[in-house]
Parts: structure tokens; C-alpha cells; sequence
């Protein structure tokens, strides 16, 4: 008898155990969703203004996409050693030099001017080669 009362009371906070876990998720998941609704809220205000660096129609579309990946979860901020880590791959198109060069101006090495907003980022570091 004792040995069946066991397994009931086992049984039961394993129950009670996975109710509160799947409660705390479910919780995780509504706050996520509450900020990115807010979120493409503020994307559409954006838009509809005319500040944004895109077309309106482009603009509503991206913030609409942006909220639908974000209902699936699917938008995770990169860590700064992956945003690293990325900068530096689209430098693999590049050989010897240039690609040293393109690695150098990733890194933050030279001159930087211009954003995302204004239309691009120009990244300049000078190399002076001696002549023969």
C-alpha cells in the first residue's frame, strides 16, 4: 500500500512540476510577443512617417515579416562575436592583400563614415607600399 501511495505522490509532482514549467513558458512566450507587437508598432509609425530609409510599401512589408518571424521565435540578436565573425566572412571573396586589407577595415582599422540610414557604411585605411 505504501509503495502505490508513493507513485501517486511521485506521479503528482511530476505533474505539478511540468504545469508550473510549461506556465513559466507560456509566460516567456506572451511577454516576447507583447514586445514585438510594440515593436512593429514602432516599425509602422516609421513607415507611415517617412523616415525610414526604404520605400513605404518596402517598409511595412519588412516590419510585417519582422513580427511573423518574431511569432516564431525566429529572431535572435547576434552576439558581437558573431556580428565579428560575419564581418569578417564577406571578406573570403577577397585574396592576399585585399583580403588582409578587407579583414584590417572590419576590424575598425582606418577610417569610418556613414551608416545603415544614410545609404552605407565607407570603410578607408591606407597602405602605403614603398616604391621600387
Amino acid at each position: 500500500m505504501t509503495t502505490i501511495s508513493l507513485l501517486f505522490r511521485n506521479l503528482a509532482l511530476v505533474a505539478a512540476g511540468t504545469l508550473i514549467g510549461a506556465t513559466v513558458t507560456l509566460a516567456a512566450s506572451a511577454g516576447a510577443l507583447t514586445e514585438a507587437q510594440a515593436r512593429y508598432r514602432q516599425d509602422m509609425a516609421v513607415c507611415n512617417s517617412g523616415q525610414s530609409n526604404q520605400d513605404a510599401a518596402t517598409c511595412r512589408r519588412e516590419a510585417q515579416n519582422a513580427l511573423a518571424e518574431a511569432k516564431r521565435n525566429g529572431l535572435n540578436a547576434a552576439r558581437p562575436d558573431e556580428q565579428q565573425q560575419n564581418a569578417l566572412r564577406r571578406c573570403s571573396v577577397h585574396q592576399g592583400d585585399d583580403r588582409t586589407d578587407c579583414e584590417a577595415r572590419m576590424r575598425g582599422e582606418g577610417r569610418v563614415e556613414g551608416s545603415a540610414a544614410s545609404g552605407g557604411v565607407l570603410r578607408e585605411r591606407e597602405t602605403v607600399v614603398p616604391g621600387k
